[in-house]
């Protein structure tokens, strides 16, 4: 019989939702921070901003997560979760850059305001795809 004192109280959804937003929120900084200089600062093309900083955004999100959201993550194969975690991420980085790219596209991007907003979309239909998978399929509690 497992001895319920030393066992981590198992987060709800909301409370998994919450710090997996809080937590995105400051993985977006890094993300949007680095699309930001590059594009903006250094010229480098839409979709090799977008590639790094997609890359250096879910690094931190992962390590973070992983530690602070599913508890289910450090449980089990944490080598398949990891693979897992990275198929994921691999599907939403084509998701996330191609929607961000698509929109670039169709509405020809020129101001400033049009690639934020562009951005946006895509960090959000991601973190949606994320959430939901990550939940469902990879971290299990």
């Amino acid at each position: 019989m497992a001895d319920t004192a030393t066992e981590p109280k198992k987060l709800g959804v909301f409370a998994q939702l919450t710090r997996f937003i809080v937590i995105g929120g400051g993985c977006a900084v890094i993300d949007f921070g680095t699309y930001s200089l590059l594009l903006g600062v250094l010229g480098w093309p839409v979709w090799v901003s977008k590639s790094i900083s997609f890359i250096l955004g879910t690094t931190a999100s992962y390590v973070i997560n992983r530690k602070f959201t599913f508890q289910g993550a450090g449980q089990g194969n944490t080598t398949a979760k990891a693979g897992a975690f990275a198929v994921l991420y691999t599907t939403t980085f084509f998701v996330n850059m191609g929607s961000n790219q698509v929109l670039c596209v169709w509405f020809n991007a020129q101001d400033p305001w049009q690639f934020t907003l562009f951005w946006v979309i895509a960090q959000g239909l991601g973190t949606m795809i994320n959430f939901i998978m990550l939940k469902l399929l990879i971290f299990r509690d």
